[in-house]
């Protein structure tokens, strides 16, 4: 068996058990009420005069679900949903495939649409506003422009920065969903549904203690407890407990803040090679070995939503909860370190 397919083999149960793990129904999915009770009684209200649903935006963090969405979104519509990403379709002639195969009613899921070249962004105007889109065959003098009728559709776009999309793009979305951080009670339900879709058994306690870690993201939930299974499985009879948890964690180096060994060393790098900040971006990436988008897009987010850094016109810098949180002491008098 060639390597390739020997990765292929090994891949295929992941990916089946993605698609088990993910709800297709509104009333499954957890958390985000607000959000979820809007979409929800906006495609009822589509169903009931028989249209498509309006061009939904999605937009918030990673991990929090709007893939998800899009799939629930194409069940409750009965629809066919089509998924791509922005970076994928290079050329016009690509969207233009994709939006000729559509049938009424049905889903274009493009992730990261923020990414899309502007070039082939354009052609999603009247796409969107008038189903139809124009391709210009030849050039030169024989340069001729062909228009095609699209069946009508519904775009869903997920983007993780709202603020990269273009103004005209921005404005022929007719749903605009911001989806926010979980709760721990809500990551708690997630853990308990995925535990049981994985056949292991779980107490409240270690669903609590897993949830505490998850960085407010479904997705990171349901990573560590797949991780905490695989220790429960070969250590712990199976059964994941707050002990059993809080061991299996912290052999993944992660710890009671849901901080990781990167987290932890950009902390350090800010604090001891920076006296504390502040310090440029790419000077940090170099001290910790990241690219500076990793650092920005993965690290710093979660950082500063737990007030352990702070984000200033001359750079980054611990906050005084970061350093309680690395043990160094604060003068009360001046605010700043020992």
């Amino acid at each position: 068996m060639s390597e390739r397919l020997a990765t292929e083999g090994l891949n295929k149960p992941d990916k089946d058990l993605d698609i088990r793990l993910r709800p297709l129904q509104f009333r499954d999915f957890v958390g985000q009420t607000k959000a979820r009770e809007r979409l929800e009684l906006f495609v009822e209200a589509a169903r009931g005069r028989q249209e498509t649903l309006e061009h939904v935006l999605l937009s918030g963090p990673p991990g929090l679900g709007k893939t998800t969405l899009a799939y629930i979104i194409s069940q409750a519509m009965g629809g066919n949903i089509k998924v791509t990403s922005g970076p994928v379709i290079d050329k016009p002639g690509d969207l233009a495939g994709l939006l000729t195969s559509m049938e009424r009613g049905d889903i274009l899921f493009i992730d990261e649409i923020h990414r899309m070249q502007r070039s082939v962004e354009e052609y999603l105007y009247s796409a969107m506003e008038d189903f139809v889109i124009d391709i210009m065959i030849d050039q030169g003098p024989n340069a001729r422009s062909v228009r095609l009728n699209l069946q009508p559709f519904t775009l869903v776009g997920a983007t993780t920065r709202s603020g990269m999309l273009s103004a005209p793009l921005r404005s022929r979305f007719g749903l605009s969903i911001r989806l926010d951080y979980y709760g721990v009670a809500d990551l708690q339900k997630i853990a308990g549904r995925t535990a049981r879709i994985l056949g292991v058994d779980i107490e409240d306690e270690g669903a609590v203690e897993i949830a505490r870690r998850s960085r407010g993201t479904p997705r990171i939930c349901n990573n560590l407890l797949r991780r905490v299974r695989d220790f429960a499985q070969v250590r712990a009879d199976n059964r994941i407990t707050r002990d059993v948890a809080n061991r299996a964690l912290a052999m993944l180096d992660i710890d009671e803040n849901g901080l990781d060994e990167l987290d932890k060393r950009v902390l350090e790098a800010i604090q001891f090679k920076f006296s504390g900040g502040p310090v440029g971006l790419n000077s940090l990436a170099v001290s910790v070995g990241e690219e500076p988008d990793t650092i920005e897009d993965v690290v710093e987010p979660f950082l500063i939503q737990c007030g352990y850094l702070q984000r200033t016109p001359q750079g980054r810098k611990v906050t005084d909860a970061g350093c309680r949180l690395l043990g160094v002491d604060i003068r009360p008098a001046q605010g700043r370190l020992l």
